[in-house]
Order: structure tokens, then C-alpha cells, then sequence
């Protein structure tokens, strides 16, 4: 079995939430991450910014609290999402979220 798991940590920008048509509820926020880390031996300054996706009731005590400027902790897995304009993007589908202080 392949393995897919990603821990991610970063700032919200933008968040939403909403039900599915199945009355499933999501949250969906854009995590923006800054870090340095070291690469052959250089210290390389690194930034992305990746769209989360929350799903599932297990995380409607949390889901307030994901506001824009809250830094937190996201461990889950990506996934290949393709939008309304058929572009294709990768997004990390959350399994466990961490408000940071």
C-alpha cells in the first residue's frame, strides 16, 4: 500500500463553511506556509499555499475558531481536485487540526 500523509503547518487566509447537498458539513480554508529549511547544505527559504478541506461533523467544535490569521496545525492526506475551470489542483483533506499559540 502507498503511503499519503502530509503535516502542514501555516496561517489562514480565507476560510468558508458549508453543507454538502448530502448534509454533510465542510470547511474549507487556504493554509499559507512559510519556513527555512536546509537543502544540499544551503539554508532555502520555503512558501506555499494549499487549499484544506475539513469534512464531517467530527470537526464542527473546531471550525469557528478557523478564522484568517489563526496559525494551526493540519495532518491528513492530498488528493487531486480538479475546479470549475478544469484546472487541476492537489488538496490536503484533513484528518486532525491544531489551533497553535
Amino acid at each position: 500500500m502507498a503511503t499519503n500523509h502530509l503535516v502542514l503547518s501555516g496561517t489562514i487566509t480565507r476560510s468558508r463553511s458549508f453543507s454538502s447537498p448530502a448534509g454533510i458539513p465542510h470547511c474549507v480554508i487556504m493554509l499559507e506556509h512559510k519556513s527555512q529549511v536546509y537543502e544540499a547544505e544551503m539554508l532555502r527559504n520555503v512558501y506555499c499555499q494549499i487549499q484544506v478541506i475539513l469534512s464531517g461533523e467530527r470537526f464542527n467544535s473546531i471550525t469557528d475558531k478557523l478564522k484568517t490569521g489563526v496559525d494551526i496545525e493540519v495532518k491528513g492526506f492530498i488528493a487531486l481536485q480538479r475546479g470549475r475551470n478544469g484546472q487541476n489542483r492537489l488538496v490536503l483533506h484533513a484528518e486532525n487540526v491544531e489551533l497553535k499559540t
